[in-house]
């Protein structure tokens, strides 16, 4: 699978200077953490899910979390498994894997990882992992550890040898509360780096942390505009996402919007970038309250985090979109990172309008290159609105 690989194979050398690279789900953890990019959820009772995960995979969507926790009814739980084993099976049975988005399972318990392994048998190979809510130290350990037994010798089989990936959502009341965050995210911290080989992703689960203090933003705030949330951002890019070899990809927190709402701020998009045919694309996409998203996913990438949970097929265009490497970001990182320039300097940018300095630089040009590696890097004329057009156009 590629990123834009459902765009036609005229349109995206058009579109880029290098194009997205391949994938598997037997690439390096490292390549798929960034590879996952808009994750799309979806609630595992659609009674047409088998369908839904080919069709999204045809509209770009690469990973996809097959929901039994918070997204479905307290009492939709054993109908929802039974749905998900048979949808699955049924999506086994088509073929054409390799065409279809990573896959993951969120579950409530750690007892339904071995379940639903033991259950699905040999469709077991069509998943990349699970999802982890409510993690902490102590929960974490009882999750990961079933995930490890889970992996049965028929399980191992139908796998190929790969290993089933955990991406642990943090989203507890003690991540919110000022005077247990830090021994909560220094005990996540312990566990996730026990379990370093498992552990995909951490996601933030924003929605049930704003619950513990009863707030939610509007559609035209971002997570960074509520003060609580973006405290808890930082704190868990600070203690869990470092870039010197000892963190994680953290992703960014779900966008809940996808209607239109009253608006009472100005809209966050400027016109000059949507000049000419992309003007409906502009009206559009405010009419959609999609300019807060796009803001918030620039934030999410300037405050450290990766990719994004979704609740919308909508939102997935402009996650990716955002994500392609700009071809003055790809310049930049590539002067950083020459091998005569190792010893450190400072020059100026091949676009004549910053200063890079090489030694401070260096951790955000290698991440930086890594994205390219997965997303491509745009030609020198095109921006995310030529590609979020050409997106849209082929959904």
């Amino acid at each position: 699978m590629r990123h834009f690989g459902h765009l036609p194979d005229e349109v995206r050398p058009g579109l880029f200077h290098r194009e997205p690279g391949e994938f598997t789900v037997a690439s390096p953890a490292r390549t798929l953490a960034v590879a996952l990019g808009a994750t799309l959820y979806s609630p595992a009772t659609r009674p047409r899910l088998a369908d839904d995960i080919v069709k999204q995979a045809g509209r770009g969507v690469v990973s996809m979390v097959l929901c039994l926790e918070d997204s479905i009814h307290d009492a939709e739980v054993t109908g929802a498994e039974e749905n998900l084993v048979q949808q699955l099976g049924a999506l086994a049975a088509r073929g054409a894997e390799s065409a279809l988005p990573l896959l993951f399972i969120r579950v409530r318990t750690p007892e339904q990882i071995v379940d639903l392994v033991r259950r699905l048998g040999p469709t077991v190979r069509l998943l990349s992992g699970f999802v982890l809510p409510k993690f902490t130290e102590e929960r974490g350990a009882a999750f990961l550890e079933a995930l490890i037994s889970a992996e049965t010798a028929e399980a191992t089989a139908a796998l190929g040898g790969r290993r089933l990936f955990a991406m642990p959502v943090l989203e507890s009341p003690e991540l919110m509360h000022r005077e247990t965050r830090t021994e909560t995210l220094s005990g996540i911290g312990r566990i996730v780096d026990k379990y370093r080989d498992r552990v995909l992703a951490l996601r933030l689960g924003v929605t049930d942390l704003c619950s513990t203090y009863a707030l939610r933003r509007a559609p035209d705030m971002t997570a960074y505009d509520v003060q609580m949330i973006a405290s808890v951002i930082g704190d868990v890019v600070n203690m869990l996402g470092r870039a010197d070899g000892t963190g994680f990809t953290v992703t960014g927190p779900v966008w809940e919007y996808f209607k239109q709402h009253e608006r009472m701020f100005k809209p966050q998009l400027r016109l000059s970038p949507f000049s000419g045919r992309a003007e409906a694309l502009r009206t559009a996409l405010i009419e959609h309250d999609m300019d807060g998203l796009l803001r918030e996913i620039e934030l999410d990438r300037a405050n450290g985090l990766m990719g994004k949970t979704c609740i919308h097929p909508t939102h997935v265009a402009p996650v990716h979109a955002l994500s392609v490497v700009s071809h003055e970001e790809f310049s930049d990182a590539a002067d950083i990172l020459e091998p005569e320039r190792y010893g450190g300097g400072v020059l100026r940018s091949s676009y004549t309008n910053k200063m890079n300095e090489v030694k401070p630089h260096r951790a955000w040009a290698e991440r930086t290159m890594l994205r390219a590696e997965v997303f491509g890097v745009a030609r020198e004329d095109v921006s995310f609105v030529e590609l979020l057009s050409a997106s849209v156009r082929t959904a």
